[in-house]
């Protein structure tokens, strides 16, 4: 199998700036990226920006600019952007460079040789801030486009047309023949359906502006929008003037599109009707995340609630910033951004997690062992249970990172930090210290712990490297972590006797919220000792959720630990009714209610994210269970 890596993300319009959506996916390709090259890959990122067409044409003016100088003073700001994100991407590319007018006029030669463009007239409905044209059937109220909503213009002009119906079997065999080819999965079936409603002949050429790259075989022609933009994913690799580069990266290598799902259509219908018109590969995976709310309303400027990344990574760092991005919500899915949400994740998952075990146990083996790797004996199954959950959890990730389930490998790596927690509460090193017998066997636990982080941080180091690299240099490296390799750490046993270890500094300080005066008392049962105002009420965040699995706690009898699916995310609830529940396994696929928007706890040693709401009636407590039809996440009002 090819060790070669190709990620890209879209390229971004220049008429409006930086956003959390295309931060979402730039960062999301960067993972991805920094992590295939821990497995070994030879990897090449792109990103880049979309500056041809007549919106740009038409703003340029009236901003008093001309469009290339407009597209010079705006595409900058997205490589600012990447920069402070510290996204390490390989190429930026921009449409109006030569490299890419080339390539286009290319593919565009190629397809027009094959016989599959021909001259035809377009009239109709366009759109000319999704810069697409809008068939009457699709067109929302009198005049609406189907995507943004603005009124339509009618256009009526000689136009040349890709025959996009003729790559309609085509299209649909391959996707058939690829089931991993459009993720996640639910998103293949959108545009399996569209594809088989019967695709349209695309017109890819405008004659009444001039912004656009001119087409040779059609004088007075410059080249529609989306033909353009697409290319740009060859033009990179060398399609054009580096076939030795293409060669690697597009038909030997493993190519990822990343994207938001409102323009996966053009990504999964007329991107590879393109390339098998143009003989080419198709890639590999066209990967669609889900859009971004604001405590549970959609963005706009008009309500003042667009997350701007540069003010949270000023906020919270850039890395503690990713790290949610790509934690709080299943890539595909809808997310919601909350400040309740982001500092539960840093201080929960960051600073109790992950920084307390780097925090203990560099402060103990410096109190035990004046921080210096010390040979140990003994045994004991502890041991064992952590080593063959690392092996799981490198199978888990590599699972999940395979399918751009970003969320879910995070998920297996939180649950190895907090087995490694739990690690030091079983085996109890400060107890172990007061017996100079048992020092032997107190340096394995403390190796164990100083294994544990050093592979960790290399685990985490794609969502997080700054964070990663500091991690390590706390332990007493100094090499780059930017050129570990999963595969070297992997083994346990690794740093050897004699390595001295560095001093312990919190890397992810808690986020102190100014607290108000609650508006509403929330019991453990959700008795109100007094009357409420319809405000109070609504100050409770009550959503239908899913439970996905239910354990027991060990030593808890009353407690059961539920994981639940949110509709926006994956969280953890404990619950004190074990005793009702004798089959827990039953639970799993029910809906039920949960109060979300409650501090987070520490119960016996789990996370409690929330609280499940139930009835009492004769001392019998049960669920309040919810119609499989409702979907997960609906409020309750």
């Amino acid at each position: 199998m090819s060790k070669n890596f190709y990620v890209t993300t879209p390229i971004y319009y220049v008429n409006g700036d930086p956003h959390v959506g295309s931060a979402y996916t730039t960062i999301a390709a960067d993972v991805i990226a920094r992590y295939k090259k821990t497995m070994g890959y030879d990897v090449f990122f792109l990103t880049g920006t979309d500056e041809h067409g007549q919106k740009v044409e038409e703003t340029a003016r009236e901003k008093g600019f001309t469009p290339q100088e407009w597209t010079d003073k705006m595409a900058p700001r997205f490589e600012d952007m990447w920069n402070l994100l510290n996204v390490s991407h390989d190429d930026f590319i921009r449409t109006t460079q030569m490299r890419h007018k080339k390539a286009v006029t290319k593919i565009l030669k190629k397809v027009y040789e094959k016989g599959d463009i021909y001259k035809g007239e377009y009239e109709g409905k366009y759109c000319v801030s999704c810069e697409t044209y809008v068939p009457e059937n699709q067109i929302v109220g009198e005049n609406g486009c189907p995507d943004c909503g603005k009124d339509l213009r009618v256009v009526k002009e000689e136009s040349y047309f890709f025959k996009m119906s003729k790559y309609q079997d085509a299209l649909l065999e391959h996707i058939e023949k690829h089931p991993d080819f459009i993720l996640p999965h639910s998103r293949k079936n959108e545009v399996i359906s569209f594809v088989k409603q019967g695709l349209q002949d695309l017109s890819i050429s405008r004659n009444t502006f001039e912004w656009g790259i001119p087409i040779e075989f059609a004088p007075g022609h410059i080249t529609y929008v989306w033909f353009d933009a697409l290319t740009n994913y060859l033009t990179a690799v060398g399609y054009e003037n580096n076939l030795d580069m293409f060669q690697k990266f597009w038909n030997e290598g493993e190519v990822v599109h990343l994207l938001g799902k409102d323009i996966l259509r053009f990504h999964a219908i007329i991107w590879p009707c393109m390339l098998l018109a143009a003989e080419e590969k198709l890639p590999d995976k066209i990967v669609a995340h889900g859009w971004w709310t604001v405590e549970g309303e959609k963005m706009s400027k008009s309500k003042g609630n667009v997350i701007d990344p540069q003010a949270e990574t000023e906020r919270y760092g850039r890395d503690p910033f990713r790290y949610f991005l790509m934690r709080e919500v299943h890539f595909g899915n809808d997310g919601d951004y909350s400040t309740t949400s982001m500092v539960n994740r840093i201080n929960a998952d960051l600073a109790n997690d992950l920084g307390n075990l780097l925090n203990r146990t560099l402060g103990m083996y410096k109190k035990y062992f004046n921080s210096t790797v010390v040979k140990g004996t003994g045994h004991q199954i502890y041991d064992d249970q952590i080593k063959g959950l690392w092996n799981e959890t490198l199978k888990s990730v590599e699972k999940s990172m395979d399918k751009l389930e970003f969320s879910k490998a995070l998920e297996a790596i939180w649950k190895f930090i907090s087995r490694m927690n739990k690690y030091i509460d079983e085996t109890m090193p400060w107890a172990l210290a007061k017996d100079e017998e048992k020092k032997a066997r107190l340096a394995v636990v403390m190796n164990n712990l100083v294994e544990a982080l050093y592979k960790v941080a290399v685990l985490v180091y794609p969502y997080m490297p700054e964070s990663a690299q500091k991690i390590w240099e706390q332990l007493g490296f100094s090499e780059n972590i930017k050129d570990a390799k999963v595969s070297e750490v992997s083994p346990w046993e690794v740093i050897k006797e004699g390595h001295k270890l560095g001093d312990a500094k919190p890397i992810f300080p808690r986020i102190e919220v100014q607290k108000e005066e609650p508006k509403l008392k929330i019991e453990e049962n959700l008795k109100i000792e007094k009357p409420i105002s319809i405000d109070d009420f609504n100050s409770v965040e009550i959503k239908v959720v899913e439970i996905l699995e239910v354990s027991k706690i060990e030593g808890a009898d009353k407690l059961l630990k539920f994981k639940i699916d949110t509709g926006s995310g994956i969280r953890q609830i404990v619950s004190g009714i074990a005793k009702y529940y004798k089959n827990q396994e039953e639970l799993a696929g029910k809906k039920v209610l949960a109060v979300l928007n409650l501090n987070p706890v520490k119960l016996r040693g789990e996370l409690s994210q929330g609280m499940l709401l139930t009835t009492e009636e004769k001392k019998r407590v049960k669920l309040v269970e919810i119609d499989s039809c409702v979907k997960t996440g609906s409020k309750v009002k």
